[in-house]
């Protein structure tokens, strides 16, 4: 999974706080509201373009049923912060140090919810 730029990002922090599928116009909006400077709004044009480069990476998908088209996350937030860290994973040369680097660094909090989840996992 491709990593992504700054107003990729932006977008899609976007798309995964809406329940509904949104216009390259309303996300236009919204990132004018979030950076606080409306005057400096981001073309409707960039909007697209940037939204044209997550539906070929595979993070949004289009509705054309109707015009303006609408856009919505593949996966959620959570389910994208998942593939990622498998990616990371994946190009570790060692998968088993890796993995004991990341458990020594949680906090007591995250070991026991790591912990719930693994015997989750083996009682299934």
């Amino acid at each position: 999974m491709a990593s992504l730029g700054d107003l990729e990002r932006s977008v899609m922090e976007l798309l995964w706080s809406s329940d509904d599928a949104r216009t390259a116009n309303e996300l236009r909006d919204a990132l004018a509201l979030q950076s606080g400077d409306e005057g400096r709004m981001v073309a409707t044009t960039t909007v697209l373009t940037v939204l044209s480069r997550l539906e070929r990476k595979g993070f949004v998908t289009r509705t054309r049923e109707r015009r303006p088209h609408r856009y919505q996350a593949l996966l959620s937030r959570e389910e994208h912060t998942a593939e990622l860290m498998h990616e990371v994973l994946d190009r570790a040369s060692d998968r088993d140090a890796a993995l004991a680097r990341f458990v020594g660094t949680v906090s007591d909090g995250e070991a026991a919810t790591l912990r719930r989840l693994l015997d989750e996992l083996v009682r299934r």
